[in-house]
C-alpha cells in the first residue's frame, strides 16, 4: 500500500477532519509532478484499448463494498458511471503496476457516491452548467463522498490510514486541478475515461444538454488534454474513434 496521507481540502471547500494546510497539499502535487515530469505519463505495463465491455472489473473482489453503497449508486447514473470507471481503473493499474491498485480501485468505486447525499434538484442545474468545476455542489459531493468512505470502509476491514488515503483522492477529484500522487492521477483518468464509451456519451451528453456530436467534440478538445497518463490518452482516443463511428457524429450534427 502506498504511504498514507491525511485528507486534504482546497480553499473554499468544507474543512475535513485532519485536513492539512493548502501549502502542504501543493507540495504533494509538486512532488508528484517532479517524479512524473513526462506528460502524459508513459505506461510501464500493457495498455488495453479494446472496448471496455470486453474487460469488466474483476468479479467478486469488491462485492462487499458494492453492497455497502447500493443506495449511493442510484443517483446521477452512478450505477452506470461507477462500474465503467472501475473497469477503466483496473486497466490503468495494469498499465502502471507501480501504483497501489487497491487504493485506485476503492477510490474509483467510491469517488462519486457523495452525489446521493446532496440536493438532487441542484445536481444538473449547478453541477453541469457554467463554471461547473467551481460549483458549490461539486465541493459538497466530494465531502459527502469522503463521509461515505469513512462510514463503510472501516467495517470492511480497511485501516484508518487506507481510509484517509481514499478520502484524500476523493476530496478534490473534480475541483482540484492537479493530482497529488500516481493513484490520484489514475483515479482521475478513470473518472474521465468512462465518458468516451458509448454509455458515457449517452448519459453525460444529456447532463450537459448537448447532442452526441457536440459532446464528442468537447471530449476531444477539452477532456483528452486533461488526461494525465499516456495509457488513458490511448484508451480515450480509441474509444472516441469507435463512438464517433457508431453514433455517426460526422453526419448527425
Amino acid at each position: 500500500m502506498s504511504t498514507p496521507k491525511t485528507p486534504v481540502v482546497e480553499a473554499g471547500a468544507g474543512a475535513a477532519a485532519g485536513a492539512v494546510p493548502t501549502e502542504h497539499a501543493d507540495a504533494l502535487a509538486e512532488a508528484f509532478a517532479a517524479e512524473y515530469s513526462v506528460r502524459p505519463v508513459p505506461a510501464a505495463g500493457p495498455v488495453d484499448t479494446t472496448a471496455i465491455c470486453n474487460t469488466p472489473a474483476a468479479l467478486g473482489e469488491l462485492d462487499e463494498l458494492w453492497h455497502a453503497v447500493v443506495l449511493e449508486t442510484r443517483t446521477r447514473g452512478n450505477d452506470i458511471h461507477l462500474p465503467i470507471s472501475l473497469a477503466f481503473a483496473e486497466r490503468l493499474c495494469r498499465a502502471y503496476p507501480e501504483a497501489d491498485a487497491e487504493l485506485v480501485r476503492v477510490s474509483t468505486l467510491l469517488h462519486d457516491t457523495g452525489w446521493a447525499h446532496v440536493d438532487e434538484s441542484r445536481i444538473i442545474s449547478e453541477g453541469f452548467s457554467g463554471d461547473w468545476r467551481k460549483a458549490a455542489i461539486r465541493y459538497e459531493h466530494e465531502q459527502q463522498g469522503c463521509d461515505v468512505a469513512r462510514r463503510v470502509l472501516p467495517g470492511l476491514g480497511y485501516s484508518p490510514e487506507f481510509v484517509a488515503s481514499v478520502c484524500e483522492i476523493i476530496d478534490g477529484h473534480d475541483t482540484r486541478q492537479v493530482a497529488r500522487s500516481l493513484e490520484d492521477a489514475l483515479m482521475r483518468d478513470a473518472d474521465r475515461l468512462w465518458r468516451f464509451d458509448r454509455a458515457g456519451i449517452a448519459l453525460a451528453s444529456s447532463w450537459f444538454a448537448m447532442d452526441p456530436a457536440t459532446y464528442t467534440d468537447r471530449l476531444a478538445a477539452e477532456i483528452v488534454p486533461e488526461l494525465i497518463t499516456q495509457a488513458a490518452v490511448d484508451m480515450a482516443t480509441a474509444d472516441l474513434n469507435r463512438s464517433n463511428a457508431l453514433l455517426k457524429t460526422a453526419v448527425i450534427r
